[in-house]
């Protein structure tokens, strides 16, 4: 079975929020589990920025917070992001070429 994870983080713009991010997505992408990352700005509000990373499951999402220096760097800048709305979200469709494809729900069935 095929899971996804996605880390949504969005930001208010911080004189140093760009190299932050930078490393944040390095140390999180040089994890094994995932996917890549990407840090972004909202075209019609430039202060806004949100921060994207996919891992293939929520064990390698995990995993990929547990060392040190992403503790030391990496959790610091997600506890700043902003904190009304969730951060962390399951693929349930994706697409690629035109198809889009259902994935089963990781959260356990009531």
């Amino acid at each position: 079975m095929l899971e996804s994870v996605l880390l949504v983080c969005r930001f208010a713009a911080a004189p140093d929020l760009l190299p932050r991010a930078r490393r944040a997505l390095e140390l999180l992408t040089a994890a094994d589990g995932c996917v890549g990352g990407e840090l972004g700005r909202a075209v019609d509000e430039p202060d806004r920025w949100v921060l994207v990373v996919r891992f293939v499951s929520v064990d390698a999402y995990r995993r990929a917070l547990s060392p040190f220096p992403v503790r030391e760097h990496v959790v610091p800048l997600l506890s700043e992001a902003l904190a009304d709305e969730p951060a962390t979200f399951e693929t349930l469709v994706a697409a690629e070429g035109g198809t889009a494809a259902d994935r089963p729900s990781l959260l356990a069935e009531s």
